[in-house]
């Protein structure tokens, strides 16, 4: 079992998701993007781009989106490991292969990807400060010593895919993926990625505020 699946979750992404599946397709065969109630073209484009499309009639959010292509990769008998990416191309191609080589290599069964474990990515003070926050609050309240806690860029094989079970449709559902990397114990590793914050990314959801978001959310999660 080697065939990694790229998942893509989408929402109203139609000016860029088409860029993200080119340019994933040359190194990854098989990507399934997520409509996640778009009322734009993103479906047509992801298509027209060579992914799979899968659609939610309505808008449910990335956690459920995450979910819905975690399922429709497990149905393929050859699955050997699961890549999510972002499709607002913050993410990079070489990252995700490397990530998904050390899983298909046995390395780990999840493999996280680190913004912190270089200096590539540029990153505001504030927001630094943040992210780093919740990574520490992650590791207090799991055990979970990871450098960043709300990475969208894993990899992960049919094991860890199996037991994600992803029940927060929206961005609580990173927490939630943490949580049940500590109930199931497996093997993981942080790997160093950069992230592209462009204009687009930031506008989509990569704000401050976003990132103030998560922490509200995370000590809400402990109350």
């Amino acid at each position: 079992m080697n065939r990694t699946w790229i998942v893509i979750p989408m929402y109203n992404e139609g000016t860029v998701v088409g860029d993200v599946v080119r340019s994933l397709h040359p190194t990854f065969k098989h990507i399934v993007c997520i409509d996640d109630g778009s009322s734009d073209d993103s479906a047509e484009i992801a298509a027209a781009a060579g992914a799979v499309v899968v659609k939610h009639p309505i808008n449910l959010g990335q956690g459920a989106a995450l979910q819905t292509g975690i399922e429709y990769a497990l149905q393929d008998p050859e699955l050997g490991c699961i890549v999510t990416f972002d499709a607002d191309g913050q993410h990079r191609v070489v990252d995700a292969l490397e990530m998904s080589q050390r899983v298909l290599n046995d390395e780990a069964d999840i493999v996280l990807g680190s913004r912190f474990l270089d200096d590539r990515t540029q990153i505001s003070r504030m927001k630094r400060i943040v992210l780093k926050t919740a990574a520490l609050q992650s590791k207090m309240s799991t055990g979970l010593d990871l450098t960043d806690a709300h990475n969208g860029l894993r990899a992960f094989n049919p094991y860890v895919a199996k037991n994600m079970r992803l029940t927060q449709n929206r961005m609580a559902h990173a927490s939630e993926i943490v949580n049940r990397l500590a109930e199931m114990k497996p093997r993981y590793v942080e790997h160093p990625v950069e992230i592209i914050y462009t204009d687009y990314s930031k506008a989509k959801g990569q704000s401050l505020l976003n990132a103030v978001n998560i922490l509200v959310e995370l000590f809400m999660g402990q109350r």
